[in-house]
Parts: C-alpha cells; sequence; structure tokens
C-alpha cells in the first residue's frame, strides 16, 4: 500500500500565504465582489490554486460564494474579524497624540478625517488658541472633490475607484476656487499622489486653506487623511514650513497601522 509523504512545513506555510494574500485582497480591492479570475489575475498564480483557495476559505464561512454572479465576496466570519479589529482599534485614539504634536509644532489647527463611501467627514480636531482661527464641524459630510483632506484621500483609492466616483459625482462650486473641471481634478490628484500631500486654497470655505496627508493601512490602502488649516492669511507664507511635519505625522499614523511604505 503506497503511503503521501507528509507535506513539508515550507509547503505549507507558502499554502497559507496564498490563502491570506487572497483573503487580504478582498479587503484592499475596494470592490463588493471578485470573481476567479480577477483574483489569478491580481496575485500572479493559476485559477486552479485560487480555486483550492476558495473551496478551503468557504469552509471557514471567510469567503461566500454567490450563485446568480458566480462571483465572491466577504464572508460573515471574516467581517466578524474586522469588526473584532475595528472595537479595539479606535483611529482617534491612535492619532491623537500626532495631532496635539502637530498642532503644537504649526500653531494651527490640526484635523483627522475618514472617508464614509463618496463622502469625507471630520472625526477629530486639536484647536490653537487664537482669536483668528479655524475650526470644523466634526461628523458632517463633505465630498469627496473639494479640500485638502478630501482630495488627497481620494487621490490615494485606486484608479477604477477614482473613475467611478468621477462618473457619478456632479463637482459643485463651493466658492470661486473649487475645482469644478474633471481633467483639472485628475490633474490635481495625480499632482496629489506624486507629492505625497493635498493643498486647498479656499476651495472649500473662502478665506480657509489647509494642507493633508494621507494615513494608509498596511496595504498602502487610504484609511484616513490627517491636515492643518488656517486662514489663509496667515496659511500661504508657512506652506513650506508645514509640509514636512505633516508628512511626518501622517508617516507616523500610518505605520502604527502597519504600513512600511
Amino acid at each position: 500500500m503506497a503511503v503521501s509523504e507528509p507535506e513539508s512545513p515550507s509547503r505549507s506555510i507558502a499554502a497559507v500565504e496564498r490563502a491570506m494574500d487572497v483573503l487580504l485582497l478582498f479587503g484592499r480591492s475596494g470592490r463588493a465582489d471578485l470573481g476567479v479570475t480577477e483574483i489569478a489575475t491580481e496575485l500572479g498564480i493559476t485559477k486552479a490554486a485560487v480555486h483550492r483557495i476558495l473551496t478551503a476559505l468557504r469552509n471557514r464561512d471567510l469567503i461566500a460564494f454567490e450563485p446568480s454572479t458566480r462571483r465572491y465576496t466577504l464572508g460573515h466570519a471574516a467581517i466578524a474579524l474586522g469588526r473584532a479589529y475595528m472595537a479595539r482599534t479606535d483611529l482617534r485614539i491612535m492619532a491623537a497624540p500626532e495631532l496635539r504634536r502637530l498642532a503644537s509644532l504649526t500653531g494651527e489647527t490640526v484635523t483627522l478625517s475618514i472617508r464614509r463611501g463618496d463622502t469625507r467627514m471630520y472625526v477629530d480636531q486639536v484647536v490653537p488658541d487664537h482669536e483668528l482661527r479655524v475650526e470644523v464641524s466634526l461628523g458632517v459630510p463633505y465630498p469627496l472633490y473639494a479640500g485638502s483632506s478630501s482630495k488627497v484621500i481620494l487621490a490615494y483609492l485606486g484608479k477604477q475607484d477614482i473613475d467611478d466616483y468621477l462618473r457619478r459625482q456632479d463637482l459643485v462650486a463651493f466658492t470661486d476656487d473649487t475645482i469644478t473641471s474633471r481633467t483639472a481634478l485628475r490633474t490635481e490628484l495625480t499632482a496629489t499622489r506624486k507629492r505625497g500631500y493635498a493643498i486647498s486654497l479656499g476651495e472649500r470655505q473662502i478665506g480657509a486653506a489647509s494642507i493633508a496627508a494621507p494615513i494608509l493601512d498596511h496595504d498602502g490602502g487610504v484609511m484616513a487623511a490627517i491636515s492643518v488649516c488656517a486662514p489663509l492669511s496667515r496659511f500661504e507664507p508657512r506652506i513650506d514650513e508645514f509640509v514636512p511635519i505633516l508628512l511626518k505625522s501622517g508617516r507616523a499614523i500610518s505605520a502604527q497601522l502597519g504600513y512600511a511604505g
């Protein structure tokens, strides 16, 4: 009788790593579902291997199969893991020391924003003791095309996500300086991604200016934005001073989320 040889530890580890790669792809793709061919192409593995991995993940309810579309989505076990993680990870608490440090160094308002679908909202701020200052409203949704925090979040989304957003979003002006041309906005997003931060000079609020840097997770996906805001007259002469310390704060928070880029 033939006896099969036990699988080597290195092969077992490689198989686990491939399964984790597939699972993580669902988390960072931004799409509600994925097909076998998409997964195989994205990860550079065979469709046969993808089928085996998906079968194993389905057996643990980490992945679910939609028969009508023959595509796969995250299963309830994966969603439960995500909820458990978020219950233990409050980005506001994690980012608070950097917000305070940045506000102390700049003497200006520092904010933290997160994405919610096609909008962005402030979830925290540190406000300086100036008579003339910028103070934001927490929890109010703003579109992703106006203002530095919005633009930096939009710029760091995937190309398909940006294309989809621009197809469905009307670019309505908040001020005379709001970007309302899709071509101009795409140029601005490319420049933002290249330099690593976004600038707004009165785009969303007359007389207010800001710069914002992305906060990235372990896969490089944008989680939030950190910004420095001030009255325009006081802000413009100090932009070059603010940029390096803002970027340092963004990198510090991103590192806590596992980003090593």
